[in-house]
């Protein structure tokens, strides 16, 4: 078995060009082929060198035209053959981007593999918006979320334990489910005032963003029709934003002088 090759899993963050590390640079500089997904912006693919394959295995939803298989299948040979290969992922490739299942097929066919990391999209939602997901009296805990399930089911989540908590929510891929995600908050005991933002196209020139409350969160992302990947964040540090993105000392809620009572 050759394993010449080494495939670098790597996070192009979450759209602009200069939220790339440094690494995840020089890689994509000197790449033989990249494998590169949908959520991977124009600006970072337009840094690949002219003459460096690409293969696109981008998944959209509802259509998956490379299952997750193929794609080991395509790394896996493309290493064998000596290539030098970058996976490219939007954000960071082990925060919900299977880079688990991709470290673990190379891994037992024996090829060599690395992560990089890369700066997750909620963090850069909240870095574009002046937001601090954690902040001391407000939210000092800070959990991410997948808002999709297989087989498109709402997830199966302990919610009134995240409720308790009282921690700041980033939740991934909730766009088609936020409407039940919300209700299941609310179910478990969260108040129906409770700030949630929702952001479109984070940290690129095209983001749009709107703040609501958790009671009425879907009815304004309908309203909104947003077009692009968006994240949620839903909690008291939330409201410690305007809806231009200036940073503001937030209001403290009843939720939050109750936690404290």
């Amino acid at each position: 078995m050759s394993n010449k090759g080494t495939v670098y899993l790597v996070g192009a963050g979450p759209g602009d060009p200069e939220l790339l590390t440094v690494r995840a640079m020089r890689l994509i500089m000197t790449a033989d082929v990249v494998v590169y997904d949908r959520l991977v912006s124009p600006g970072i693919l337009a840094l690949i060198p002219g003459g460096v394959a690409r293969i696109d295995v981008g998944k959209r939803p509802g259509s998956h035209p490379v299952p997750q298989k193929d794609i080991n299948r395509i790394l896996i040979q493309l290493a064998r053959a000596g290539r030098r290969v970058v996976r490219l992922k939007g954000g960071d490739p082990m925060i919900f981007g299977r880079g688990g299942e991709e470290v673990r097929a190379l891994a037992e066919n024996g090829v060599a593999v690395e992560t990089v990391p890369g700066i997750t999209a909620a963090q850069g939602c909240a870095a574009s918006l002046n937001l601090a997901l954690t902040q001391r009296g407000i939210a000092s805990c800070l959990v991410y979320l997948t808002g999709h399930a297989q087989h498109s089911r709402t997830p199966d989540t302990d919610w009134a334990r995240l409720v308790r908590a009282r921690a700041t929510l980033a939740i991934y891929m909730g766009a088609a489910k936020i409407g039940a995600i919300a209700a299941r908050l609310m179910g478990a005991g969260l108040a129906g005032a409770t700030p949630a933002l929702a952001v479109c196209n984070a940290t690129l020139p095209r983001q749009r963003q709107i703040l609501s409350d958790i009671a009425h969160l879907a009815e304004a992302v309908a309203k909104a029709r947003f077009e692009g990947p968006v994240l949620f964040v839903i909690g008291d540090a939330a409201g410690a934003i305007s809806t231009h993105g200036v940073f503001q000392d937030a209001p403290e809620t009843e939720q939050a002088a109750a936690s404290r009572a």
